[in-house]
C-alpha cells in the first residue's frame, strides 16, 4: 500500500515538474530595452541594440475594430503564423498602429515575446477623438483622449517586449501646420512618461514619428529631443525620434538617396534615432539594396536601425506577404529579397559590446535650434487638460493590463506558399531562451522544398540563459534522484 501511494506520490510531483518545465521553456522573456542617450540598449546586458523590423498592420487601418474588439494583437492563431514567418526573416521588431486596449493581447505578445521580436505600439488610432487634430490640437487634446492613450500604456506595460510607445505619427506633416503642433507633442510625451512612471514597474520609451518633409524634419527633431532649461530629465523631452523615409528607391546610393545627409544631420543627436518606415515602392520588386547601408558602421553609429512598410499586402502595393481570406499566405518576393539582404548582415557587429555612449547632454531648447520658416519655437507646453491629472494620480478606471502567458502551440495551422507557390510545410516558431532577441535566419524560406522545416533564427543561448535552463535541470536530477531514493 505505502509503495502504491509512493508512485501516485511521484508521478503527480513529476508531472507537476514537466508542467513547470513546459512553462518556462515558452515563456522566457526578453530583456526590455531601455532609451540611453543616442542609443537603444538591453537593460540587462547594457549591449546596444539596432532595430529590424516591419510594420505590421494586417488589414491596414481596417485591421482595428474598435465595435468588435479586434486588432491585429488580438488573434493568437495570426500572430502565430505571422511570428513564425517573421522569425525566418531575422526581424527583432514590429510596429503596430492601431490598437484596442480592450482587446485581450496577452496570447500574441507572448508568442513574439517567445521569439525575440520586441513591438512598438502607436497609441493613437484614425477614430475620432483618439488621435490629436493636425488643424485644431487643442480641440482634441482633452481627457477623453487621455484616457484613450493611457488605457493603450495599460494594455501593453506588462509585456517585457514592449519596447516603445509613438506618441504621435506624421501629426506635423506639411508646413501649414508647424506653427500650432509642437508644443501639443511635447505635452502629450510629458503626459504618458508620467503615467508610466506612476503606474508602470520599468521605464517605457515615449517617442515620436515624422513625416520625411525635409524643409521641416530637422526642426522637429530639435524641437523635440532638446531639454527645456537644460533639464535632461525634461518630461516633456522625447525619448526618441522614427522617421517614415522613402528617399532610397530601387539601386539608390548612399549619396544619391541622401542618407548620407540624414547621417550628418543627425551625428549630433543626443536620441537614438531610427527609420519608422522605409521601403520605397517606386520600382519593383523591391531590392531592399538600402539594408546594408542601414546597418553598416557609418550608419548604424548614428541610426537605430528601421522598420520595413509592411509586412502584410494592402492597396499600397507594400507587402512582404499576401494573406488570403482564407488565412493562408503566400510569400512575394520582396519577402525573399529583403530576406536575403537581412542574411548579409553582420549582425555580431550590431549586436555584441557595449553601449558606445553612456551620456550625451542633450541640447538646451532655444528658438535658435529651429531653422524651419514659421515653425514654432517658443517652448510654452500646454498645461493637462482638466480631469487629467486625476487619470495619471490615480491611473485610469478598469484597465486591461497584459500579462505574458505560456505559449503551448508552436505549429502553424494556415497554408504558407513561398513566392514560386510552392507549399512550405511544417511551418513553426521556435522559442529562443531567456534574454535573446531574433537574428537572421541564413535561409531562403521561399526556397525550402516541400517538408517538415524548422524556424532558423536563433543564436547560440547568452549566459543568463543558459545559467537558467541549467539551474532548471539541475533541479529536476535532483528531485528525480531525492524521490528515487525516497521510494527505495
Amino acid at each position: 500500500m505505502v509503495v502504491i501511494e509512493s508512485r501516485m506520490l511521484l508521478r503527480a510531483a513529476l508531472q507537476l515538474l514537466s508542467l513547470q518545465l513546459l512553462f518556462a521553456r515558452h515563456a522566457f522573456s526578453v530583456r526590455p530595452i531601455v532609451a540611453q542617450s543616442n542609443e537603444f540598449i538591453n537593460s540587462v546586458s547594457k549591449d546596444r541594440f539596432h532595430i529590424v523590423g516591419v510594420a505590421y498592420q494586417p488589414g491596414g487601418s481596417s485591421g482595428y475594430d474598435a465595435n468588435s474588439g479586434n486588432d491585429p494583437l488580438s488573434d493568437g492563431s495570426v500572430c502565430l503564423r505571422d511570428a513564425a514567418l517573421m522569425q525566418r526573416l531575422g526581424i527583432n521588431a514590429i510596429r503596430v498602429y492601431n490598437v484596442n486596449p480592450a482587446a485581450n493581447h496577452d496570447l500574441c505578445a507572448s508568442i513574439f515575446n517567445s521569439v525575440g521580436i520586441y513591438m512598438i505600439i502607436d497609441v493613437n488610432s484614425p477614430l475620432d477623438g483618439e488621435s490629436l487634430s493636425r488643424v485644431d490640437p487643442g480641440s482634441t487634446y482633452n481627457k477623453n483622449y487621455l484616457d484613450r492613450i493611457f488605457h493603450v500604456v495599460e494594455a501593453f506595460k506588462g509585456y517585457p517586449n514592449t519596447l516603445g510607445f509613438f506618441g504621435g505619427n506624421e501629426v506635423i506633416n506639411d508646413d501649414s501646420n508647424v506653427k500650432t503642433i509642437p508644443p501639443y507633442l511635447r505635452a502629450v510625451t510629458r503626459d504618458l512618461k508620467q503615467y508610466i512612471a506612476k503606474h508602470s514597474d520599468r521605464t517605457i520609451p515615449v517617442g515620436y514619428s515624422a513625416a520625411d518633409v525635409r524643409t521641416i524634419l530637422f526642426s522637429t527633431w530639435a524641437y523635440l529631443q532638446c531639454a527645456i532649461n537644460g533639464d535632461a530629465k525634461d518630461p516633456t523631452r522625447s525619448d526618441f525620434f522614427g522617421l517614415n523615409s522613402y528617399s532610397w528607391c530601387g539601386d539608390a546610393t548612399y549619396e544619391s538617396s541622401t542618407y548620407a545627409d540624414l547621417v550628418g544631420r543627425f551625428t549630433n543627436t543626443s536620441i537614438p534615432v531610427f527609420f519608422s518606415e522605409y521601403g520605397c515602392n517606386e520600382v519593383t520588386p523591391r531590392v531592399f539594396s538600402e539594408v546594408q547601408a542601414l546597418y553598416r558602421i557609418n550608419m548604424a553609429g548614428v541610426f537605430s536601425g528601421g522598420l520595413v512598410y509592411e509586412y502584410s499586402q494592402e492597396e499600397s502595393n507594400y507587402g512582404l506577404v499576401e494573406i488570403n481570406g482564407d488565412g493562408s499566405v503566400k510569400l512575394r518576393v520582396d519577402y525573399d529579397n529583403l530576406q536575403q539582404q537581412y542574411n548579409k548582415l553582420n549582425i555580431t557587429l550590431l549586436t555584441s559590446g557595449s553601449s558606445s555612449k553612456s551620456s550625451l547632454t542633450p541640447p538646451t531648447c532655444n528658438a535658435s535650434l529651429i531653422d524651419s520658416k514659421d515653425f514654432y519655437s517658443k517652448f510654452d507646453i500646454p498645461t493637462i487638460p482638466d480631469g487629467g491629472q486625476q487619470l495619471i494620480d490615480d491611473g485610469v478606471k478598469n484597465p486591461n493590463q497584459g500579462k505574458l502567458i505560456p505559449v503551448t502551440d508552436t505549429r502553424v495551422t494556415q497554408k504558407v506558399q513561398g513566392s514560386s507557390g510552392n507549399v512550405i510545410n511544417g511551418v513553426a516558431i521556435q522559442p529562443l531562451g531567456d534574454d535573446q532577441s531574433n537574428i537572421p535566419s541564413g535561409k531562403n524560406t521561399s526556397g525550402e522544398a516541400t517538408g517538415n522545416t524548422t524556424v532558423g533564427g536563433t543564436k547560440p543561448m547568452k549566459k543568463g540563459a543558459a545559467g537558467r535552463n541549467g539551474v532548471t535541470w539541475v533541479v529536476f536530477g535532483a528531485f528525480v534522484g531525492l524521490a528515487f531514493i525516497w521510494y527505495l
